[in-house]
């Protein structure tokens, strides 16, 4: 076999979709896979809708996701002088031809084949004209001369044998009367230029690649592995969309995944390794295998993406959740976290990293270690320490200021004695606790929130409230 090369090929109208973004996983491990190439090339020939912010949108998601391409990142629109030629060496060849039509003819050729049923639309008209028929004041499309009859077969690494008749196929246009070439043109082009030797991309190019082989066969060029996966789609079986949870990459970032959970459950969605639902990215470029890519469409389920990043959290490196949270943390305070907080974090982040799915949820209930003296104690706190609850923090302050080790074990046993001797049930101790040392910020155990805070935290908390 010749060298392995895959493209992922977006265009650059929008952020990285979610189902793009399998796409180009599923190209990467394939080259990952057989020691080939991943190119990434950006189809922005559509100039109107391309923007440069949707480019840097679907850079940033791959990195984001650990998907690296070899070599730069390709432009289409800079190529097109190169499709362009191909469309006039056509021409040259008797493979393409000139097309005078109006709008007008064509709107009412488009009427006559959808009245009959016919997928062929353009009824071929300036196919075979002589081109002193030709009127002056029209600029020509180019048209690819396609057959008329016979069928095209693809044998699709995915999908099987698939077969379609070639009278569903009609000329389709390769240069605009502008001189632009159509997408139709460019992708082939710079799919053979590139040496691309698979094509895989969403069912819905399914017809595109029917079409697009007839180019492939007019240039006498040696088509590539096409491989069409099935869509994703929504847990109602319908095709996914935001209401289904189906938003960029970097929305998804924006909600507190991490890329290696991301990437795993993208892998899974229509991909299998036996029963393994936890996969390494080095597993999966081990074990990949389009053969094992199934027919049937996915259905994308945002909790349990949500579990799987669950057990991604727990797995994580401290200090790397520690360095993925400070940014949001600081943005929340409005205030550049000290020294001392950072570290109080760091040992905070142990016990919730284990009970909690998201960094979103993370960041939550790391608030409490973050925040500086005197928090802000919102109405729900101060009605329960405007109470008995003070009364009882001084109960509390002075079982614990002569505590000789700070531990969770030592604090749990020192408030236990406390509620014995004050003939009050834990419960009763625990919620103004809770309020004094938290205000209304979600947290965890409330000693291990003791633990975390240190000694001089606590007890200055407790002195603020009192």
């Amino acid at each position: 076999m010749s060298e392995i090369i895959t493209r992922f090929a977006p265009s650059p109208t929008g952020f990285l979709h979610i189902g793009g973004a399998r796409t180009a996983l599923f190209n990467w491990l394939i080259a990952k896979n057989l020691n080939g190439k991943f190119l990434l090339r950006i189809e922005d020939t559509d100039r109107k809708r391309s923007t440069q912010e949707a480019v840097d949108a679907i850079i940033t998601g791959l990195q984001w996701l650990g998907i690296d391409w070899d070599g730069e990142v390709y432009s289409q629109f800079e190529r097109r002088q190169r499709h362009t030629a191909v469309a006039n060496e056509l021409l040259a060849k008797g493979m393409a031809y000139r097309c005078y039509c109006t709008p007008e003819e064509l709107n009412s050729m488009r009427e006559t084949a959808r009245s009959k049923g016919s997928s062929r639309l353009y009824n071929g008209l300036w196919r075979d004209k002589d081109k002193s028929m030709a009127p002056r004041n029209i600029s020509p499309v180019i048209r690819l001369r396609a057959p008329l009859n016979g069928k095209t077969t693809i044998e699709d690494a995915i999908q099987g044998s698939v077969t379609v008749s070639n009278e569903t196929l009609d000329d389709m246009i390769l240069l605009r009367a502008d001189g632009t070439p159509t997408y139709m043109l460019a992708v082939v082009v710079d799919d053979h230029d590139m040496n691309i030797s698979h094509v895989v991309r969403g069912d819905d190019h399914l017809t595109n690649t029917f079409r697009q082989i007839q180019i492939y066969k007019a240039m006498d060029w040696i088509l590539p592995i096409f491989a069409h996966m099935p869509l994703l789609h929504g847990q109602d079986g319908s095709k996914l969309s935001k209401r289904h949870g189906a938003l960029g990459v970097d929305s998804y970032r924006d909600l507190g995944f991490l890329p290696e959970a991301v990437n795993n459950y993208l892998m899974r969605l229509g991909w299998s390794h036996g029963d393994d639902e936890i996969i390494t990215q080095e597993d999966a470029i081990s074990w990949f295998d389009i053969a094992n890519v199934g027919k049937s469409a996915s259905r994308f389920d945002i909790t349990k993406l949500n579990n799987l990043n669950g057990h991604y959290m727990k797995k994580c490196d401290n200090d790397r959740l520690v360095r993925l949270m400070l940014p949001e943390i600081s943005k929340l305070l409005e205030t550049k976290l000290t020294p001392q907080i950072e570290s109080r974090l760091k040992d905070g982040i142990s016990d919730i990293k284990c009970k909690v799915s998201t960094l979103i949820e993370a960041i939550d209930k790391s608030l409490v270690y973050c925040v500086s003296r005197p928090i802000n104690y919102d109405a729900k706190a101060l009605k329960v320490l405007d109470g008995n609850g003070r009364e009882i923090i001084k109960k509390v302050r002075a079982n614990l200021v002569n505590l000789e080790q700070w531990t969770v074990e030592q604090l749990t046993e020192a408030i236990n004695e406390l509620a014995k001797k004050s003939n009050t049930g834990l419960k009763n101790i625990a919620q103004p606790l809770r309020f004094a040392l938290c205000s209304s910020m979600p947290a965890t155990g409330i000693f291990e929130v003791m633990k975390v805070l240190g000694k001089d935290e606590t007890l200055g908390r407790f002195d603020d409230v009192l």
